[in-house]
């Protein structure tokens, strides 16, 4: 069994409306879902992806209004690195983001930047054979877009720790150089640790709360017990309606959710109007008039784009 890399990224904001500007508007996702939290109803869980909600491009936030800013330390994700093609791209975005992000750093092959609340983040530029998981923005080029998740760096005190688990229990490959790739048949990321900072992690707005890896259907429930069988104290398998999960935390503290692949967001809409208006499970439904008027009101992100 292989994981087929990252599913997905979950992140809290204390904005959404900022939330849904930068990450569609800017950065060019899709608003692919708009559901809530199914673990606290009463906020949203908002995803952003690729044009069709591919697993390996979701990055999504659970909204706490008015949330404190976070930091991260020893056990959270710090960095989110996407794939773009070329370093033509990296001028595209080190333009782009001029006066909407914080620009840290630009190199021949990377450019790291910093969301409205903090969150790392980096574009780099990766030859692989996966498959590029673009949206379409009538602002950038396809050639210049972001093509899906390529890594996510997180703090440990000690990441001799996880290695045992990562390389014998979940069949992450090491580089040596404190990396390992996750890499399936079809699509592959990297986990990477970095030394702890001495200030302790704080969570809130602009954090990670996990990472998500891709698993099938036909192997989710053998994942979930070998991840037991390793003494990691898996959740049982929940049924997220949109994907099955099971989350734990590895022995640095870190958050993983192993997530399916499927039955995706077309599950409950047209794939031609995903994130277009409040989806809910079926277990959720019956409480949409209580749930819906108390969410914040949200901008139409395709709804600005003029008409050529």
């Amino acid at each position: 069994m292989r994981f087929e890399g990252i599913h997905h990224i979950t992140l809290i904001t204390g904005d959404a409306p900022r939330n849904v500007d930068f990450y569609t508007r800017v950065l060019g996702l899709r608003l692919v879902k708009k559901t809530v939290n199914q673990d606290d109803p009463t906020v949203y869980h908002l995803f952003y992806a690729d044009e069709r909600g591919s697993a390996g491009s979701d990055i999504t936030f659970f909204e706490y209004p008015g949330a404190r800013r976070g930091r991260p330390g020893a056990g959270m994700v710090h960095t989110i690195v996407w794939r773009v093609a070329s370093e033509e791209a990296l001028d595209f975005w080190e333009q782009r983001l001029e006066g909407e992000a914080s620009v840290i750093e630009r190199s021949a092959e990377r450019l790291r930047f910093e969301d409205p609340e903090g969150i790392g983040l980096e574009l780099a530029v990766v030859a692989t054979d996966d498959e590029p998981l673009v949206a379409e923005h009538p602002e950038i080029p396809r050639k210049h877009a972001l093509q899906g998740f390529d890594a996510v760096r997180a703090y440990a005190a000690d990441p001799e720790r996880s290695r045992r688990l990562f390389e014998e229990s979940l069949g992450f490959e090491p580089d040596g150089e404190g990396r390992w790739e996750v890499r399936g048949e079809r699509r592959g990321g990297w986990f990477a640790f970095e030394p702890a900072p001495a200030e302790r992690g704080v969570g809130g707005a602009g954090t990670v709360h996990h990472v998500a890896f891709s698993s099938t259907l036909e192997d989710h429930n053998a994942w979930q017990q070998r991840v037991a069988e390793a003494g990691m104290q898996p959740t049982p398998v929940i049924d997220r309606f949109y994907f099955r999960s099971v989350y734990f935390r590895e022995p640095n503290g870190v958050l993983f959710e192993l997530a399916t692949l499927g039955p995706g967001f077309a599950t409950d809409e047209d794939p031609a109007h995903l994130g277009e208006r409040l989806s809910l499970p079926p277990a959720f439904e019956h409480l949409r008039e209580q749930i819906e008027p108390a969410l914040t009101k949200l901008p139409d992100p395709r709804g600005a784009w003029k008409v050529s």
